[in-house]
């Protein structure tokens, strides 16, 4: 039990642990390597690549990935294809504004 709870540990290490770090991050011309998927999405959006956001949750099933891809379909103005992923998200369409929603689901992935 000992050892999971180390590796867990060691993994989220090097996670950003604040939202004013993770937008801090935003003046590197790169993600850091060691954000997860969830994470290095947002990044991108916040940078105005909509399109490598995407690309990297567009293949992914879990509900997470899902969720960050619902947001970024109703960033686009695809609210019918957001609300399928909201859905498979286990979520709703959110009613706060698209910059409200980021903050929202970086926090919950930091």
């Amino acid at each position: 039990m000992l050892y999971l709870f180390n590796n867990a540990r060691q993994r989220n290490k090097h996670l950003m642990k604040t939202l004013a770090e993770f937008k801090a991050s935003l003046s590197a011309p790169y993600p850091p390597g060691t954000l997860p998927v969830q994470l290095k999405s947002l990044w991108y959006d916040a940078k105005g690549d909509w399109h490598q956001a995407h690309a990297q949750v567009d293949q992914l099933t879990d509900a997470a990935s899902a969720w960050v891809h619902a947001y970024l379909h109703r960033k686009e103005g695809d609210v019918w294809n957001a609300d399928y992923w909201y859905k498979r998200a286990g979520q709703t369409r959110s009613a706060l504004s698209l910059a409200e929603e980021w903050e929202q689901l970086v926090v919950n992935f930091i």
